[in-house]
Order: C-alpha cells, then structure tokens, then sequence
C-alpha cells in the first residue's frame, strides 16, 4: 500500500499542477494546448540548472556536508527557473493570441512542435548526445527525502504515515500541493482571480468596469506557463530521473483531460489527478503491485498483456472524455479574441 500510494503521488502531481496551469490560461480566455511543449521546455531548464551547479561542485560540497537542507534549496531553485522559462516560453502564445489575435489551437499545435525540436537541438549541442543528465548521480539519491535526513527511527515512529508521506519521497511533491492550494485560493476568492475569470465568461462586460482583458490574459497564460514549466520539471525529477529528453510521456495532454474531467475546479481536478495517476501507476509498476500483500498474487501473474497496462491511462483517458465532455462547462469566452470595437 505504501509503494501504491508513493506511486501514485509521483504520477498524480505534475498532472494536478499542469491542469491548474491550463485553468489559469482558460479562465482567463486562452486555450492553451501548449501545456505539453511547455512541460518539455521547462523540464529542459530544471535539468540543465542542476546539471550546471553540479558541474560547479557546490552539489558536492552540500551532499559531502549532509546539509540536506542545501540540497533540496538547489531543488526548489531549479523548478524556479524552470517556471521562470516556462512563463517565457508562454509568451510566444499570449503574443500570438492577444497582440495578432491568431487562433489559439492553432498556435499551442505550433509551440508543441517547437519545444521537443529547441530542446533536443540544445541537448545535441550542450551534451553531445539526446539525452541531458545530472551531471553525477541520479535524482534518488539527491533529493529524496531520507530518514537520515529527519534523524534515524524518526519517520519510523510516525508508523504508516512516515514510512508513506516522509521516508523516500519528494519534497517538490509536497511544494507543488501547497502551490496547488495556494494559487486555487488566489483563483476564486481574490479580486485579482475574480478579475481573470470574468475576461474568460464575458470580457467586454469586463472591459466596461475598467477591467484590462489584454493585461488579465496576459497574466493567466504567464502563470500557466510558469506552472506548466515547473510541472515539467518535477515530472523528470520524479520520474525520468532528473533527465531530458525531449518527451513528457504525453503528461501535457494527460492534463488536459484532467482539466476538463475535473470541470475546470481545482478540487474536482485534484480527485481526477489522483485518478489518473493511479492508473498511470499501475501502467508503469504492475509487475512489482502486490495485491495481496504477500507477495505471491501480483498483477503480473494475472495473465494480462503487459500492453494493457501501458494502454490503461491513455485507455481511461478516452473513456472519460467520451462520457463526461458534454457535461463539462468550459468558459464562455475561451479561445475566442477579444476585440474592443465589438460589443
């Protein structure tokens, strides 16, 4: 159980955090299809900072001393210059979509196909091959969260609840839900996010209180691509390794779905996260799930096609989308440019 649920968060929070990045650019009025060109972007950035300050030798000197808290600081400042880029990169969409008013779908097709392209370009040139890699070790044995870290037997004293949620862990997990929470707060009981949405549901009623649509969507695409970008990031920590290259496994458009499952609500997009990610568990852990817990009944030995397993998430995703998109409420306004001359 233990396993399942570490698992399970490793797949479920960079979908979560990458589909509150698409609800911020949809509330706001913008489509943003760009969520996975965006992901691969920013996990690029992330991985390219720590491989740098590895290089620099100050990764050496934190782990030699043990100062746990210096690790995982250079981790929390990688998936800040991973969100930085990944606002940056967003840009190219807001420009298009607000400034030369192009069709949205259109230009979020576009940066798909531009970041895996860029950022294998970059790899080819920096390391010489397809793939960039922490410069020494792997991501486990960096920034993990370890006993040793909170003091021997500590995490053993919480019983379920340390060995589960402390001991071989992430700490960018734990950072992206309080951002989750954080930025759900800011999106529907500010002024700021009461602002944002009314631009995505009516904007010329916006626009007639003095409320700037073009600055309002500007900001929410900016945000999603800060987001998007640090979603990316933590997806390769988490699960490529601490690697790029140049591939999200599809997460982008997996968040999409979480997105629209989740009816653009947070809360709703957070049970859909965890949804997804389960299934995205059992598709890449089947062989080691016992169900039993004894280890003699494993998903495995059930006699089911490995294939089947990979399928799941992707499988699950149709389904949901099949039954549940006509019910979902997208924002009146999205994907549509906002014209001040119209009314």
């Amino acid at each position: 159980m233990t396993f399942l649920i570490q698992q399970t968060l490793i797949y479920a929070i960079p979908l979560m955090i990458v589909a509150l990045a698409g609800v911020f650019a949809e509330r706001s009025g913008i489509i943003n299809l760009a969520l996975e060109g965006i992901m691969i972007f920013g996990a690029f950035v992330g991985v390219l900072f720590v491989n740098i300050v590895q290089q620099m030798g100050t990764f050496d000197a934190a782990k030699a001393d043990g100062n746990w808290v210096a690790l995982q600081g250079f981790m929390l400042l990688a998936m800040l210059a991973a969100a930085v880029m990944g606002a940056v990169f967003s840009l190219l969409l807001s420009f298009a979509s607000v400034n030369l008013k192009a069709d949205q779908t259109i230009g979020g097709t576009a940066l798909n196909l531009l970041a895996p392209a860029l950022v294998l370009f970059l790899i080819r040139i920096i390391a010489n091959q397809n793939t960039l890699q922490m410069y020494t070790g792997d991501a486990a044995s960096w920034f993990m969260i370890k006993k040793s870290f909170f003091g021997y037997g500590r995490s053993d004293e919480m019983g379920f609840l340390g060995s589960t949620f402390v001991d071989k862990t992430y700490l960018a997990t734990y950072v992206c839900i309080l951002l989750f929470v954080i930025l759900s707060i800011i999106l529907y009981k500010t002024r700021f996010g009461l602002r944002l949405r009314s631009c995505g549901e009516n904007p010329q009623a916006a626009d007639s209180l003095g409320i700037n649509v073009y600055r309002m969507r500007y900001a929410g695409t900016t945000i999603s691509g800060a987001l998007a970008g640090m979603g990316g990031f933590v997806y390769a920590l988490t699960t490529a390794n601490c690697a790029s290259t140049g591939d999200v496994a599809g997460f982008g458009f997996l968040a999409l779905a979480v997105m629209i499952f989740g009816n653009w609500k947070p809360l709703n997009i957070a049970g859909s996260a965890l949804i997804f990610g389960l299934f995205k568990c059992i598709a890449a852990s089947y062989s080691s799930i016992d169900i039993n817990g004894d280890g003699i009944f494993l998903l495995k030995e059930i006699g089911i096609s490995p294939h089947f397993y990979r399928m799941l998430p992707y499988l699950i995703t149709l389904v949901v989308l099949a039954f549940t998109s006509k019910k979902s409420r997208a924002p009146k306004a999205e994907g549509i440019p906002y014209d001040k001359g119209q009314r």
